[in-house]
């Protein structure tokens, strides 16, 4: 019986043998990645500004529902003639509000803008467009979010720029402003009437 015990204790006091790596050594791996990810954000132009998947790629299609009897905005509309804005918005979105006279004047300076209202009361939004102006040459509703999502969008109000094929050149989350017009939307809309011409 004793000679068991110590045959036994013996196993006991015997140092494991280790399979594969220890996870200890993954721990500064992980680190390292870590700080990668976090170098590569800050080097971006606006760090606080996620990325898009979709700029330089075909627009993905886009089906809405009527709002009112307004002139229904249609995917083949993005794939055909020349440059133009699509325009994520609804009317309790106050940025939305703020943004609507650039809108505007974009659209009475000659630029298509094409209109998305997102997960709205459609009396709402025609009454939104009733009181500000409509700069929407076509427009229809997302009321499910579905188009939404299908494009990236993380909040309205969310403009594209497109080209005459439909592919997206730039992305801009956020309410357009005249900075912003000056700075980013004129350049790509610039930029993609030369490359047509």
């Amino acid at each position: 019986m004793d000679d068991e015990n110590v045959v036994m204790g013996d196993e006991i006091d015997k140092p494991r043998k280790r399979r594969g790596l220890s996870w200890l050594l993954l721990i500064p791996l992980i680190f390292l990645a870590l700080v990668a990810m976090f170098l590569w954000g800050m080097g971006r132009e606006n760090p606080k500004e996620l990325p898009s998947t979709l700029v330089g790629r075909s627009a993905p299609t886009i089906e809405l529902t009527p709002l009112g009897d307004t002139p229904l905005l249609e995917d083949k509309m993005l794939r055909e003639g020349g440059v133009k804005l699509v325009n994520f918005w609804a009317s309790w979105c106050a940025p939305c509000r703020a943004e609507h006279k650039h809108l505007m004047a974009l659209s009475a300076s000659g630029i298509p803008v094409y209109g998305v209202n997102y997960k709205d009361e459609p009396a709402k939004a025609l009454g939104f467009l009733a009181e500000l102006g409509n700069p929407y040459a076509r427009l229809g509703a997302d009321r499910s979010g579905r188009q939404a999502i299908d494009w990236g969008v993380y909040g309205v109000p969310e403009t594209f720029v497109l080209d005459a094929t439909g592919k997206v050149l730039l992305r801009f989350p956020g309410p357009l402003t005249r900075e912003v017009i000056a700075s980013k939307i004129m350049p790509a809309i610039e930029k993609a009437q030369a490359a047509a011409n």
